[in-house]
C-alpha cells in the first residue's frame, strides 16, 4: 500500500509569513531606536547652545564689574566649538544683557537678564529676571 502525500507549499507560505512579521518588528525597533538617539543628539547639541549663551552671559557681567557703562556687547564671539553674540539694552542703572548662543550644529538659545548694577568697582551686579528662550 503506498501512501501518497500532496505537499502543496502551505508550510512555505507560514514560513515567509512568520519571517516577515519578524522583519517589520525588527526594522520597526530600529526605526524607534534611530529616533531616540536623534532625540538625545538634538537634546545635547541644545544644552551646549545654552551653555555658550550663559558662557556670553558670565562674560558680559565681567566686562560690567570693571566698567559699569560698558555697551558695547560682543559680535559672535568663539567659546569652544560655537559663538555668542551679547547685547546691551537699556541704560545704567537697569541695562538687559541679550545673550545668544550658537552651537556648532546651528542649535540656538537666547538668554535675556535684567540686571541692575551697584554703584561702587566692583560693581556689583544683580540679576533681577531671567529668561531663556522667550
Amino acid at each position: 500500500m503506498k501512501i501518497e502525500m500532496k505537499n502543496n507549499g502551505s508550510i512555505l507560505i507560514v514560513v515567509v509569513f512568520a519571517i516577515a512579521l519578524l522583519t517589520a518588528f525588527v526594522v520597526g525597533m530600529l526605526q524607534m531606536n534611530s529616533e531616540q538617539i536623534q532625540i538625545m543628539k538634538n537634546e545635547i547639541f541644545v544644552a551646549q547652545a545654552t551653555a555658550i549663551a550663559h558662557a556670553g552671559l558670565a562674560d558680559a557681567f565681567s566686562q560690567l564689574r570693571n566698567n559699569s557703562s560698558w555697551n558695547s556687547g560682543f559680535n559672535n564671539k568663539t567659546f569652544g566649538s560655537g559663538r555668542y553674540t551679547v547685547t546691551v539694552v537699556g541704560s545704567l542703572p537697569d541695562p538687559n544683557i541679550i545673550s545668544t548662543g550658537t552651537s556648532a550644529q546651528g542649535f540656538v538659545t537666547k538668554i535675556e537678564a535684567e540686571i541692575t548694577i551697584g554703584s561702587t568697582n566692583p560693581y556689583v551686579i544683580q540679576v533681577n529676571n531671567l529668561r531663556i528662550n522667550q
